[in-house]
């Protein structure tokens, strides 16, 4: 994992490089709508203050519980006995990034989404609310993260989706062969380049020409941006959008010419 310094250097370098984020010069019809319905979407949908106040709870919740870690960790928090508010803090994706996802599903519509690292449930939930009459697969490794994510769908009447917990090399194959097509996936796994890089090839197998997978936290370390670099130039992917935290991949064929993109967001 980079440090805080140099992962700040990483996005000034990605900020500076990277379009503005308008579209202006973008010769991908598929990109240029992604930006002006998805990334530029301002509109605050009724989901986000539920959602955001759920964080809030999390953030202010100081049980300890013990956790079975199967990725790469944390290094803030390295102990198997972790506070919820830490996990809270350090592991769930940002208001940002989270009311992202959901504006990505909003739009598209995806009917069978997979996410790959549940957590806590704040993506899970964003997910869910972008289009409640699909269905939500959602894996996390600790179960007792899994157990206070529940507790949040429950709460909030979230029923379009079914939490599987477990070790993913263990979870998803078998989830898979139950499945015929992943529409949208997210994943925020394991963290590390192998594993990244086979989850990435399972869902190829289960991938469509409108199938939209997201990748978590692509310039997190070196292996991060070792798998990323992989997937960009596989021979399956014709479309990539580096927004620096995540990045976005079609497998479209019908785009005769790879492109990568690389937008400020």
């Amino acid at each position: 994992m980079y440090n805080h310094l140099q992962l700040s250097q990483k996005f000034l370098y990605y900020y500076l490089t990277a379009s503005n984020g308008k579209g202006h010069g973008v010769h991908s019809p598929f990109v240029f709508d992604f930006i002006k319905n998805v990334l530029l979407d301002k509109k605050v949908y009724d989901c986000y203050h539920s959602v955001e106040d759920y964080r809030k709870l999390l953030l202010s919740n100081k049980e300890l519980i013990e956790v079975e870690d199967f990725g790469a960790g944390s290094s803030l928090t390295p102990s198997n006995s972790r506070r919820v508010n830490d996990i809270a803090r350090s592991s769930v994706k940002s208001k940002k990034y989270g009311q992202l996802l959901f504006r990505i599903v909003q739009y598209y519509q995806p009917a069978v989404l997979l996410e790959l690292g549940t957590s806590l449930g704040i993506t899970s939930s964003y997910l869910s609310f972008g289009n409640p009459s699909a269905k939500l697969f959602t894996c996390e490794g600790a179960g007792s993260i899994a157990a206070i994510a529940q507790k949040n769908f429950d709460s909030m009447s979230l029923d379009n989706m079914e939490i599987i917990v477990g070790d993913f090399s263990k979870t998803l194959p078998s989830l898979l062969a139950n499945l015929k097509n992943i529409d949208f996936a997210f994943v925020d796994g394991n963290h590390r380049k192998s594993s990244t890089i086979n989850y990435f090839q399972q869902l190829l197998g289960y991938s469509k020409s409108t199938s939209i997978f997201v990748m978590d936290d692509i310039h997190w370390s070196s292996e991060m941006e070792e798998a990323w670099i992989y997937i960009q130039n596989h021979p399956s992917v014709t479309l990539t959008i580096d927004l620096f935290f995540i990045g976005i991949v079609s497998v479209n064929p019908d785009y005769k010419v790879k492109q990568h993109f690389k937008i400020r967001f």
